[in-house]
C-alpha cells in the first residue's frame, strides 16, 4: 500500500512540510496559526521535536483527548483491584469508562476484587440542587455492607461535583473514621480540570501521595524487605502486560513488591516506599509519584521499555545495572534464554512485514515505545504523535524516531485522515475512535490503547503476539476486497 520509491530524508522533510501546509489551509487563519505549532517534521539535527503540547484543544475540532476524570479513574485508580471506585456524579461517565481498558486482574469479582464492576452515585437534578454529600455517605455505607472484603474506596468526582462545591473530603474522612480507618479516598478529578486526561494522572498521583503514603503510618511496619525489591510503576496490565513483564524481572532475580496499578492492591501502594528501585513504564502518567518517592524516600527510578527484543534487552541491562553482579548475571541469563524464541518470531514474521510503513497516534508512552518493536520486524514508523503529551515526552521521542518523521500533537480527526491519505501507510495504530474510520477507508488498523482485545504485547511473550497481530492486520485477505482512497 505504501509508496515503493526510496526517498532521502531531505525529500521526506520537504514532502511532509508541504503536507502540513496543505492541511492547515482548511482552517480559518487564527486556527491554522494555532494548529501549526503542533505539527512538524522531525529534524535529527535538533534536540527536540519542536511541537507545542499540553495546550487546550481548539473549540470545534474533533479532538481525540479524554478528560481529567478519565486520567484518574480510567488509568491510575481504576485498575487497583481490591478497592471499590465510585464514579461520583451522573451515570454517563462511569458507564463510558466501565471496563474499557482491559486491565486484567486475579481474584473473585464482587468478593475481593472489583475492577470490572461499575459503582456510580447516579446524580439527578435534585442532587445538583441540594448537594450529594448525604447520598455519597449512604453509598459508602451500602458498599461497606455489600462488599465487606473491599480494602478501600475511592471517590472519583465528575464535573458537577466541582461545580456545586460538594465536600467529598469531609465525607471521606468521616466515613473512614466510622469504619476503623478504612481508606476512603477523595479524588478531585472533575473532567473540566486541565486540558486533557494528563492532569487527571497528576491529580491521582498527588492523592496517592497525600491520602495513601502520608496516612499509611505503621501499616507496612511488618513488611520484610530484601535488597532486590522493585516496584513496577505505570503498567496497567492491559491484556496481561504487567504479568509478562513481571516474569522477566523475577527470572533475573528481582522481587516485585508492587504493581501500579494493573492487578495492584492498596497494600502494594502502601508498601512501595520500601522498594529499592522503581521501574517506570508509563512516564507520562506516573512520573510525578516516582519523583516524589525519589525526593522523600530516596528511591531511584528508571524508565524501561519492554516492547520488542531490542528494547527489552537494553532495558533489562539498564535495570540490572542498578544492582549487584547476581542481578546482572540474571539479566544476561534471561536474555540468552529467550533469544532463540525471538529469533524464531522474527524469522517467521519479518519477511511478511519488511518495509511496511506505520503511522501511530496514541497516548502515554506508546507513540515512542512501540517503535522499536516495529523496527525489529523490519517495519518503519513514518508518523507519530501523542494525545496528551508534555514537552518532555517529545524530547524522549527524539531517541526513537528517524529523520523526517511526521510529528503531530493532539491531532484532529481531519488532520489525521489527510495525513494518512497522503503518506499512505500500510498500517495505522491508534484508538477505538479512529479504528472504524480507517478500516472503512481500506487501511489496516490496530487499536493500540488496549491491543484490540489481544495481548499482552510487553515482554518476550508479548512480542510474538504483537508480531502475529500486525501480520494479521496487514496481510488479512479482506483488504483484497476493498480499496484505500488512493488505490
Amino acid at each position: 500500500m505504501s509508496t515503493a520509491v526510496a526517498e532521502s530524508p531531505a525529500d521526506i522533510k520537504e514532502r511532509n512540510k508541504k503536507l502540513i501546509g496543505e492541511v492547515l489551509e482548511a482552517y480559518p487563519d487564527k486556527s491554522a496559526k494555532r494548529r501549526a505549532k503542533h505539527l512538524n517534521t522531525y529534524d535529527a539535527e535538533k534536540a527536540e521535536c519542536s511541537v507545542k503540547s499540553n495546550i487546550k484543544s481548539i473549540p470545534g475540532v474533533m479532538t481525540i483527548r479524554g478528560c481529567a476524570y478519565a486520567g484518574s479513574k480510567g488509568v491510575v485508580w481504576g485498575p487497583i483491584k481490591d478497592m471499590v471506585h465510585i464514579s461520583h456524579g451522573p451515570v454517563g461517565c462511569g458507564q463510558y469508562s466501565w471496563g474499557s481498558r482491559r486491565n486484567y486482574y486475579k481474584g473473585t469479582t464482587g468478593v475481593d476484587t472489583f475492577g470490572t464492576m461499575q459503582f456510580t452515585s447516579d446524580f439527578q437534578e435534585k442532587d445538583i440542587v441540594f448537594g450529594g454529600d448525604k447520598k455519597l455517605g449512604k453509598i459508602i455505607d451500602e458498599i461497606q455492607e455489600l462488599f465487606p472484603l473491599s480494602k478501600g474506596i475511592s471517590v472519583q468526582s465528575e464535573c458537577p461535583i466541582g461545580l456545586i462545591g460538594d465536600d467529598i473530603e469531609a465525607v471521606s474522612k468521616a466515613k473512614s473514621k466510622q469504619y476503623d480507618g478504612k481508606p476512603i479516598i477523595p479524588v478531585r478529578c472533575e473532567g473540566f480540570r486541565g486540558v486533557s486526561q494528563s492532569l487527571g494522572h497528576h491529580i491521582a498521583n498527588d492523592v496517592i501521595r497525600d491520602w495513601v503514603f502520608d496516612k499509611a503510618g505503621e501499616k507496612n511496619a511488618a513488611f520484610e524487605s530484601t535488597p532486590y525489591d522493585v516496584a513496577i510503576i505505570g503498567d496497567y496490565n492491559i491484556g496481561g502486560d504487567a504479568w509478562a513483564s513481571r516474569i522477566l524481572l523475577e527470572e533475573m532475580g528481582l522481587r516485585v513488591i508492587a504493581q501500579w496499578s494493573g492487578d495492584g492492591t492498596i497494600a502494594e501502594l502502601e508498601n512501595t516506599p520500601k522498594a529499592k528501585l522503581n521501574i517506570l513504564h508509563c512516564y507520562r502518567s506516573m512520573n510525578y509519584i516516582t519523583r516524589h518517592m525519589e525526593e522523600k524516600f530516596g528511591i531511584p527510578w528508571v524508565e524501561y521499555n519492554f516492547f520488542g527484543p531490542t528494547k527489552i534487552e537494553a532495558s533489562l541491562r539498564e535495570i540490572a545495572s542498578k544492582f549487584d553482579d547476581k542481578i546482572k548475571e540474571g539479566a544476561e541469563r534471561v536474555i540468552a534464554k529467550y533469544k532463540p524464541q525471538m529469533e524464531a518470531v522474527i524469522a517467521k514474521y519479518r519477511p511478511r512485514l519488511e518495509g511496511k510503513k506505520v503511522m501511530l497516534y496514541v497516548g502515554g508512552l506508546r507513540p515512542r515505545h512501540v517503535i522499536g518493536a516495529y523496527e525489529d520486524l523490519g517495519m518503519e514508523v513514518v508518523g507519530t504523535g501523542y494525545e496528551f503529551a508534555h514537552n518532555d515526552d517529545y524530547q524522549r521521542t527524539t531517541h526513537y524516531v528517524k529523520d523526517g518523521t511526521l510529528i503531530y500533537d493532539d491531532v484532529t480527526g481531519y488532520e489525521f485522515e489527510k495525513f494518512v491519505e497522503k503518506v499512505r501507510p500500510d498500517l495505522v495504530g491508534s484508538g477505538v475512535k479512529e479504528k472504524y474510520i480507517f478500516q472503512k477507508m481500506g487501511v489496516p488498523f490496530r487499536q493500540m490503547h488496549s491491543w484490540d482485545y489481544s495481548g499482552p504485547y510487553h515482554g518476550y511473550d508479548g512480542f510474538g503476539i504483537f508480531a502475529r497481530d500486525m501480520d494479521i492486520a496487514i496481510n488479512a485477505p479482506v483488504w483484497k476486497l476493498t480499496k484505500a482512497p488512493w488505490s
